[in-house]
Parts: C-alpha cells; sequence; structure tokens
C-alpha cells in the first residue's frame, strides 16, 4: 500500500508512538510505515558494511546465506545452538499472546516474524504486536515480502532516535546489529527507555578475544569492515550502569548472548 492514508499498519503503531506522531498521519509505503522521511545521522559516515545493506539485492542474500552462516561461523559452528536461537529468544523474552515487542535493526525480519507468532491471540485472548525497525528500505521490503503477519509491523526508523513513547513494549530485542552501528550503546539506551517496568531486553552481539594479540588483529581486520567487537564485560556493564536487573550471558564462539530485565517502579 502506498500513500498516506490510514491503514491497519498505521492503526497498530499510532498507541506506540510518541505524541510527535499525534494527529499526523503515518505514511506507509511498500507495506511498511516510514517514520523517518529524512536520512538518519550519521549516515555520510556508515561503514562498507552498513553501506551494502542498502543494496536491493542483498536483503535475499542476508536472509538465505550470508546471516545464517556467518552468524554460525562467529558461533564457532554450534549448529544446536543455531538452529534453536530464534526459539531460545523467544523464552528469553518471555514472549506470551497479547505482548508488545520491538525487533531493532530488524533485517528480513526473520526473528520479527517468529515474535509475532509467539505473541499472537491465544484462545479468546487479544493479539500481541511484534514491531520491526530497520534503516534499510530493501531490508524492509524483504521483511514484508517473507516474514509479514496478521499483527507484525515493520517501519523504517533510526534505532539512535526511536519514535516510540516511553514504556511502550513489553519486550525489546537488538540481534547482530550492534556491531554495525556507530552509537551502539545509545541504541541500547533507547531500548532501555521504551521497555516498560519489568520487561525483557535480550542482546545478540561480537565477543572480542581475551588474548590482546588476537584482540588487536580483531581491531584492525573487522574494524576496517565497520565491526565493533566487545569485551566481554561491556555490554553487560552498561546495563548495570542503567539499572536493569537479572543480567544473564552466554557465549558461543565469538558471539555472546546477552538477557537483562527492567526494574519494576
Amino acid at each position: 500500500m502506498d500513500g498516506s492514508a490510514p491503514s491497519w499498519q498505521a492503526r497498530a503503531l499510532a498507541p506506540l508512538l510518541t505524541d510527535a506522531w499525534t494527529d499526523r498521519l503515518i505514511p506507509i509505503t511498500e507495506g511498511f510505515a516510514d517514520l523517518l522521511p529524512q536520512e538518519p545521522p550519521g549516515t555520510a559516515g556508515r561503514s562498507m558494511t552498513q553501506w551494502m545493506m542498502e543494496f536491493p539485492l542483498l536483503a535475499p542474500i542476508y536472509e538465505r546465506i550470508w546471516r545464517p552462516a556467518g552468524v554460525l561461523a562467529f558461533m564457532g559452528l554450534d549448529v544446536r545452538h543455531f538452529r534453536e536461537e530464534r526459539a531460545k529468544t523467544v523464552r528469553w523474552l518471555g514472549l506470551g499472546p497479547g505482548d508488545a515487542v520491538l525487533d531493532v535493526a530488524c533485517g528480513p525480519g526473520n526473528f520479527t516474524g517468529a515474535f509475532a507468532d509467539a505473541v499472537a491471540a491465544g484462545g479468546t485472548g487479544e493479539a500481541g504486536i511484534a514491531v520491526g525497525v530497520d534503516v534499510s528500505v530493501p531490508m524492509l521490503r524483504r521483511a514484508v515480502a517473507t516474514n509479514g503477519r496478521k499483527n507484525a509491523v515493520y517501519a523504517r526508523a533510526d534505532a539512535t532516535r526511536l519514535p516510540f513513547r516511553d514504556g511502550a513494549f513489553d519486550a525489546v530485542s537488538c540481534y547482530a546489529a550492534l556491531y554495525l552501528i556507530p552509537e551502539p550503546f545509545a541504541v541500547i539506551d533507547e531500548m532501555i527507555r521504551v521497555l516498560r517496568p519489568g520487561g525483557r531486553l535480550a542482546l545478540m552481539a561480537s565477543r572480542a578475544s581475551r588474548h590482546g594479540v588476537v584482540r588487536g588483529g580483531q581491531d584492525r581486520i573487522l574494524g576496517a569492515m565497520g565491526l565493533r567487537m566487545f569485551g566481554l564485560d561491556e555490554l553487560t556493564g552498561h546495563l548495570a550502569d542503567r539499572g536493569m536487573a537479572s543480567i544473564e550471558r552466554e557465549v558461543h564462539g565469538v558471539t555472546q548472548y546477552v538477557r537483562a530485565t527492567a526494574p519494576r517502579d
């Protein structure tokens, strides 16, 4: 659907958005909401990898080959964990019927679709909503085409300035993206802001080697590609500094999975 006429996507997003969107039409283009009509801050300084995400032909390659092969290699070829990754994330986020969940840097919506299934209506209950946001138009087109659901809404938005109100979501996730973003901790802070008290957060990111020589090589080679390797305690430490509770971490190869809970009022 093109244009700015009200649509089911707009109606689903409206209660979640900040007051800046009150009484404004939410533009829907090619099946996703464009909440970022201008280029996001820092566009001129994007890394090579970030620029590649804008190529139309990359989205299906990323979904079918790059993401599975790359992440599996980063996991140390832990095939069992890779196969269970989505189901485990649903459990980590504690998703259930009626929940509102946000998938930050959703790419082609692989996890967003799984989240939408997990929060769908159970019995006579009300269906929840899964919102996937990304800055890449090709990725969002792919998400709409291959991971569309009746309760999944995709939107173009800047992860460092999420357009959602405080406490809008029961759960928030960001997988395989923080190491590509120039301001990853600003993204985490935004994720925490839009999380309700007692809400759940899950991250998957890179893990730097404990060995100085190897870590130096990672910084030089991967850094040149725009990939950041996070220290083992960087993410968990930041979450603790922000008052998050029940912080846990799992390491698989050079990836780390972190989950935490927002404190209750």
